[in-house]
């Protein structure tokens, strides 16, 4: 059963992401999307998926190949899929990779790009955390969450949000409810802000904005509320703005609740590195911690 949630995880990531993708940067849709397509501003084909799941890829390889956490396996790893598909990165992490590809150390560029761009509290690394959450227990997700944020954003409330949507993942993956997850979570937010939206979510109306705080309210305020994986993700990616990340949020979050199963076949069988993908997230749960 808990495999079943792991592999959902990551792989509700990319099909958030896939779904998301053409709708990136636009005002919500007249109809809304229920299916793959393509389109949008990186003229994307139905069923590719963006950065997000770039960057959740290498994360999960990290992972997998230095047995836990290790920020220069994973800075290397980042510079790599950036080269490949530039396109897609934003600007806080562009800004670190250029620094990382030349030769700085990467939590000297992040803190450079960070005082450079007047801050770092934007959301890719929340988006493309979600492997640390299936790999680490609720006991310790939090510090490997923090250091991996850290990777490329400076600012701590980027690592908060992160920790708090992989505590979620992580204690979901273990067998907790929903509700208890949330609410474990929230007791290990240590930032008053994050809390303060969190604690109320519903008081807050759902923005799909590039900030980390909002962004993270914003998805798990979706998933809370959706009774099922299509119907969570259908509603966030349909919100517009950055749309393919929390759909990609809200896809690992629903994934780990409702298992690999509940993910609609039309959607998997358009996802692009599909069995590549699957089998990533399968090891991921086969090296992870109890």
């Amino acid at each position: 059963m808990h495999k079943m949630r792991a592999v959902g995880a990551f792989i509700g990531l990319a099909i958030g992401d896939a779904l998301g993708a053409p709708l990136e940067g636009l005002p919500p849709p007249p109809i809304a999307v229920a299916e793959m397509r393509g389109g949008g501003i990186h003229d994307v084909l139905p069923g590719q998926y963006t950065d997000d799941t770039l960057q959740a890829s290498a994360l999960a390889e990290t992972l997998l190949e230095c047995g836990g956490f290790d920020p220069a396996d994973f800075a290397r790893r980042l510079v790599l899929v950036y080269r490949a598909h530039p396109e897609f990165f934003g600007p806080t992490s562009r800004a670190v990779l250029d620094q990382v590809e030349a030769g700085v150390a990467p939590t000297v560029a992040a803190r450079m790009a960070h005082e450079a761009r007047g801050g770092s509290r934007s959301n890719g690394s929340v988006m493309r955390g979600i492997p640390v959450g299936i790999f680490y227990p609720p006991a310790v997700v939090r510090e490997a969450s923090l250091a991996a944020s850290r990777v490329t954003h400076f600012d701590p409330v980027a690592g908060e949000a992160s920790a708090f949507v992989n505590r979620m993942v992580s204690g979901i993956c273990r067998g907790e409810e929903a509700l208890v997850a949330f609410g474990r979570a929230l007791a290990a937010c240590e930032d008053p802000e994050l809390r303060g939206l969190l604690e109320d979510y519903r008081a807050h109306p759902p923005e799909p904005s590039l900030d980390a705080v909002l962004c993270t309210h914003c998805a798990v305020r979706v998933f809370m509320d959706a009774p099922s994986f299509r119907d969570a993700v259908v509603t966030a990616v349909n919100l517009g703005g950055d749309a393919d990340t929390v759909g990609a949020i809200v896809g690992g979050l629903a994934g780990a609740r409702y298992g690999c199963e509940a993910i609609p076949p039309s959607w998997l069988a358009a996802l692009q590195d599909r069995e590549e993908l699957l089998d990533l997230a399968r090891r991921l749960w086969a090296m992870s911690r109890p």
